[in-house]
């Protein structure tokens, strides 16, 4: 089966995705507190988010926020935003990012390594698009609803951070080691690896280990030299 299915964002309805068993996933932080800890962290953050655009604006011709289409709960295409860290006058069809991409800006490579281009996700999450804690969500054209895999991971809302995200932190430097096309690495080799990841987080998920999770995506953002990332060969 191709892990690749071209969608059209105007098609996703909540039949799209057939519902999983009730329990194959489990229930993890209340909705109620991550939106209050969204809105905390976007207020404490809001002096750095705006330093991020500030720069990104004297640095390069174009928007500051970065908006994409994802696929979010049940199928539903949503915008996520990011601040952008791209220059808009290269290519941008090329969906998989390496660190060594030529689009990224210079002050973009700094704020990618430091998270700090995520902050605006946070709207996202008020909004009702994310939570604090889930699978990252996917651009439509690698999300493949025939996937059993899919099928499980599209049941819950996309998150900020998951288990998977927290331990593959060097995604970008890890597919700027790969020789040949890094898009069909991705597809053939990584994305079944968060995949299966996301299905076993979401099976074992509570409360306290979305707690946990929190806690330890920020000490690994203020030290990332703590977490010990995985090779091309351990995926």
């Amino acid at each position: 089966m191709s892990v690749r299915l071209a969608l059209n964002s105007n098609s996703h309805t909540d039949d799209q995705v057939e519902a999983a068993p009730a329990d194959t996933i489990k229930a993890g932080m209340p909705r109620s507190l991550e939106v209050i800890l969204a809105f905390v962290a976007l207020v404490l953050s809001a002096p750095l988010l705006a330093l991020a655009l500030a720069a990104i604006f004297l640095s390069s011709r174009g928007p500051v926020i970065f908006r994409q289409t994802r696929i979010g709960q049940r199928g539903r295409p949503f915008i996520i935003y990011k601040v952008r860290t791209m220059s808009v006058s290269h290519d941008q069809r090329a969906e998989v990012t390496a660190a060594d991409d030529a689009r990224i800006l210079r002050v973009g490579r700094w704020l990618r390594r430091a998270k700090v281009d995520e902050l605006p996700e946070l709207w996202n999450v008020l909004k009702g698009d994310m939570a604090l804690v889930g699978p990252r969500p996917e651009v439509p054209r690698y999300v493949d609803t025939q996937n059993p895999l899919w099928k499980i991971v599209l049941q819950a809302r996309p998150g900020i951070t998951d288990p998977v995200t927290f331990s593959l932190r060097n995604e970008e430097t890890l597919l700027s080691r790969v020789d040949g096309d890094r898009e069909d690495f991705y597809l053939r080799t990584l994305q079944p690896y968060k995949l299966n990841g996301y299905v076993a987080y979401l099976k074992e998920r509570s409360f306290w280990r979305d707690v946990k999770i929190l806690l330890q995506t920020c000490r690994a953002i203020v030290m990332p030299n703590t977490v010990l990332p995985p090779t091309i060969k351990g995926i």
